[in-house]
């Protein structure tokens, strides 16, 4: 067993730890957590493919974008759960069935294979009718596929995104009544009389009487 398949196997056991400690965290923070080390566990397995355009774009966008917002969601809102936990058998044949279709359709592919789909010709276009190496950039390559063929699927993402991070913020920004704000609205139309009241207030009882000082020469006779 080479380097690489060490790497490869190391990759995917630590990616399938996190993946089962994301459906089996009891804290949803360790869950997103657990989410963002598998995340980074694939892009690894990514760059033993040589795909090293998907790798960062996984660790970017999800890790460093997706995951982070996931964390501030989970840590902003107050997720009861005692609440969740009562609610998990309602939820659970949808959940068995989702997942026995999610493991049927994965068997399927890896039984059957692509068909009906050409091998990719972008490692034989490398080389020239020599035998010659040609410069060859697979981020370029895949680069100019996503922007120009997929250039609809990639603004469709770009705005579900944009809906979810909008959504997100929405959902932090709840009014409290336990809290106490000053409207800008109100803070903007405030006049300088307003902001300060004289009000002349009645003697409520006398002044007291100042103490009685000697005169200076009273004071050196009794001195003398």
């Amino acid at each position: 067993m080479d380097a690489q398949a060490g790497f490869f196997y190391l990759f995917s056991a630590v990616l399938l730890y996190a993946a089962l400690r994301v459906v089996t965290a009891r804290n949803p923070v360790h869950a997103v957590l657990h989410l963002i080390l598998a995340f980074s566990q694939a892009s690894g397995i990514w760059l033993l493919l040589k795909a090293e355009f998907l790798a960062i774009v996984l660790v970017l966008v999800y890790v460093g974008a997706v995951m982070v917002l996931f964390v501030f969601i989970v840590m902003m809102l107050d997720i009861r759960i005692d609440t969740l936990r009562s609610s998990l058998w309602s939820h659970l044949p949808l959940a068995a069935f989702v997942g026995g279709l999610i493991a049927f359709e994965m068997a399927a592919v890896l039984m059957t294979g692509f068909r009906g789909v050409d091998e990719p010709k972008a490692l034989a276009a490398a080389v020239d009718a020599a035998g010659r190496l040609v410069p060859y950039s697979n981020t370029r390559e895949l680069g100019k596929l996503l922007y120009s063929e997929y250039l609809y699927p990639i603004e469709v993402a770009a705005m579900i995104l944009l809906v979810a991070m909008i959504a997100a913020i929405a959902l932090t920004l709840r009014h409290r009544k336990d809290t106490k704000a000053i409207d800008a609205s109100l803070a903007v139309r405030v006049r300088p009389q307003d902001r300060l009241v004289v009000v002349k207030l009645p003697v409520t009882q006398p002044a007291a009487p100042l103490p009685e000082v000697p005169a200076p020469a009273a004071a050196e006779e009794n001195k003398a």
